[in-house]
């Protein structure tokens, strides 16, 4: 399993487009999401990007270790927010009993189907017991690349509540929505809110 190497070149090359181009506002999910957890809890940003939801937990008090696997994005994180962003693929995870909770907003959504079990199995191993975990992904009926030439897995919502359930996780919560990413494209999106059962 490795990062599929045009959709890393397509964020290297427009970096910049990313930092300026969705306002700082956070993730509207995000602030919901935060307030399931403990005062101070750990929290593992996957796909960072531009770092605005980065800003956002660390301005709640959150210990963040924020990720992505675009060094361009993980400098203009840093530039932009100084929250300490790292180099980090989503197939180099490996961690065990590490965090709280794993934060992976419109990210997910880039890594091929194949691939996806195992990823979702190591952001399991990473969260303590009890631990949270929110994703996003645009749904639809078969993998592919976006008009911008990004790998996009495209999903079915019980594709992928069934790959999350045999990765051990706890469905919590489900909401499916219509948005427009950066390609332009209108799709319908499922969120979901998930959790590592308590020992």
């Amino acid at each position: 399993m490795s990062a599929d190497a045009a959709t890393i070149a397509y964020y290297q090359a427009n970096a910049a487009y990313y930092t300026f181009s969705f306002g700082q506002a956070p993730s509207h999910h995000l602030d919901g999401f935060l307030d399931r957890l403990d005062p101070g809890a750990r929290v593992l940003e996957l796909g960072c990007g531009a770092g605005r939801d980065s800003a956002r937990i660390a301005e709640r008090g959150f210990d963040l270790d924020a990720t992505d696997g675009t060094p361009a994005m993980v400098r203009k994180a840093n530039e932009r927010f100084a929250v300490g962003a790292r180099v980090m693929r989503f197939d180099e995870l490996d961690a065990v009993d590490a965090y709280d909770a794993v934060w992976a907003h419109a990210c997910l959504l880039h890594v091929a189907r194949t691939d996806l079990p195992a990823v979702l199995a190591a952001i399991h191993d990473a969260l303590r017991p009890g631990g949270w975990h929110f994703a996003n992904y645009k749904l639809g009926t078969g993998e592919g690349r976006d008009p911008l030439g990004r790998l996009t897995n495209l999903p079915g919502e019980p594709w992928l509540e069934s790959a999350y359930r045999m990765a051990g996780f706890a469905i919590v919560d489900t909401v499916c929505y219509r948005g427009k990413g950066a390609d332009g494209v209108q799709r319908d999106w499922a969120a979901f809110t998930l959790r590592k059962e308590p020992a």
